[in-house]
């Protein structure tokens, strides 16, 4: 399975909590764990520039990152030193452009607190957690301060509105496996919130942000509603089954539908962002839908960051810098950009929403929880269940990766089909070369001797 950084956010509760409403809408979605009390866990975020070379270390020395086939794996951490060592002073200009850190890490812990202070203003005092992926402070680091803390029951809510594989994955196999190694965890009752975009308040209050930018416009009427998330690539989805272009269409889709129900038409765009390396992403890219839209005689265009709830460096330099740039070299006249949800309160206290909803449901039965679905649901977002549940079903299409093929092996091999046309293609260009130098085709002179 692919992997990249991800965000987690993890919801802990105490076992003292009485049950909420709405069963059918808290359960949609989500998947049975064994966990406590209420915290926040989140990954991919630097502090600072002098940061970026050990996050970039821990982030590529993971396997589920950089899938190397087992003859070669022992290369993992030099290939992740050489990696993290080359992309560092790159991506330390990044952070330089944005004031030298990212604010990720600060404006998480201040959605915990302000998540801890609306859940408490519902009648539900419990203890939020922040910890990180491939930073400081780290999942581990959180998990055990869970454990310090006594904590009974736990509601892990990741920081994604759309699930995918390459973001909360890579988070749950870490909980996954402090959960199988570690006696004291086996026993703590928890459940996932694996993806929430579709819920009303997030919708509404990325409507809202989306209302107030587009006043700013001369003419809000007439302004691309540009939606830019972060992509994955093609393999994911085709290959791994990983469900996020199809949340990410209905994400935008329904807050489409609520700028229409408040009389608002524009036309919109979705793309993706953020590529790395050879392979093929989601498209339309970005770059390209903004290049494709100036041609077309767009002229004003709000940019919304779909996929993050915080302001970092692919908001604040890739978006507000690169991208903006090219805007107006292709010549969109008029930009604007929402800003992320941060702390929105309408938003908090979704989320708060959310974490009562399903405390009373920290690890239900399996079967159980499936049949307060309808069949509809049962079909949308990620599989229900437990985190080992949630994992199994992708790795049992997990595609392996080949072994690596030898640079010479004698038959009739896709090694030797490979050398074969190599020779060809460089004979035929030594026949280019020599009619371009002598102005004779060859032909000519092989008949001519």
């Amino acid at each position: 399975m692919h992997l990249r950084a991800s965000h987690l956010d993890a919801v802990h509760a105490d076992s003292a909590i009485p049950s909420t409403s709405a069963p059918s809408e808290a359960h949609r979605r989500c998947c049975c764990l064994s966990a406590t009390r209420p915290g926040c866990l989140q990954t991919r975020a630097t502090t600072t520039a002098g940061d970026v070379e050990p996050f970039l270390y821990n982030l590529f020395v993971d396997e589920s990152i950089i899938r190397l086939p087992p003859q070669v794996r022992f290369l993992q951490k030099p290939l992740a030193s050489v990696i993290s060592t080359l992309r560092a002073p790159k991506s330390s200009e990044g952070y330089e452009k944005i004031g030298g850190g990212s604010p990720l890490r600060r404006i998480t812990e201040e959605q915990g607190q302000a998540l801890a202070a609306s859940l408490l203003r519902k009648g539900q005092d419990a203890k939020v957690y922040v910890g990180m992926r491939y930073w400081k402070p780290f999942t581990e680091d959180a998990i055990e301060q869970v454990k310090r803390d006594g904590i009974t029951r736990l509601v892990v809510l990741p920081l994604y509105p759309q699930f995918s594989i390459s973001t909360s994955a890579s988070s749950l196999r870490l909980f996954e496996n402090a959960v199988n190694n570690d006696p004291e965890l086996q026993g703590l009752n928890h459940i996932v919130i694996a993806s929430w975009y579709w819920r009303e308040g997030y919708l509404q209050a990325m409507a809202d942000l989306i209302i107030e930018e587009l006043k700013a416009f001369p003419d809000p009427t007439d302004v691309e509603v540009f939606f830019s998330a972060h992509g994955v690539p093609v393999a994911y989805v085709e290959q791994d089954g990983d469900p996020y272009k199809e949340e990410m269409e209905q994400c935008v889709d329904l807050i489409m539908q609520r700028l229409e129900q408040r009389g608002l038409h524009n036309r919109h765009t979705l793309a993706y962002q953020s590529r790395v390396g050879p392979v093929n992403w989601l498209q339309p890219y970005t770059d390209d839908a903004i290049r494709d839209l100036g041609k077309r005689g767009t002229r004003a265009l709000l940019a919304v960051p779909v996929s993050f709830i915080s302001e970092h460096i692919e908001t604040l330099e890739e978006i507000d810098c690169e991208y903006r740039d090219l805007a107006e070299e292709s010549g969109i006249e008029h930009w604007g950009r929402v800003p992320a949800l941060g702390t929105n309160p309408k938003f908090i206290d979704d989320l708060a929403d959310m974490v009562l909803e399903q405390l009373p449901s920290a690890a239900p039965r399996l079967d159980t929880l499936q049949g307060m679905l309808s069949a509809e649901e049962n079909n949308l977002g990620p599989p229900i269940g437990s985190v080992h549940e949630l994992l199994d079903t992708y790795d049992r299409d997990r595609r392996v990766l080949p072994a690596p093929v030898r640079l010479w092996q004698w038959g009739w091999t896709r090694s030797a089909e490979t050398w074969n046309g190599r020779i060809a293609m460089l004979a035929v260009l030594a026949l280019v070369l020599l009619e371009v130098t002598t102005g004779r085709a060859v032909l000519t002179r092989w008949f001519e001797l």
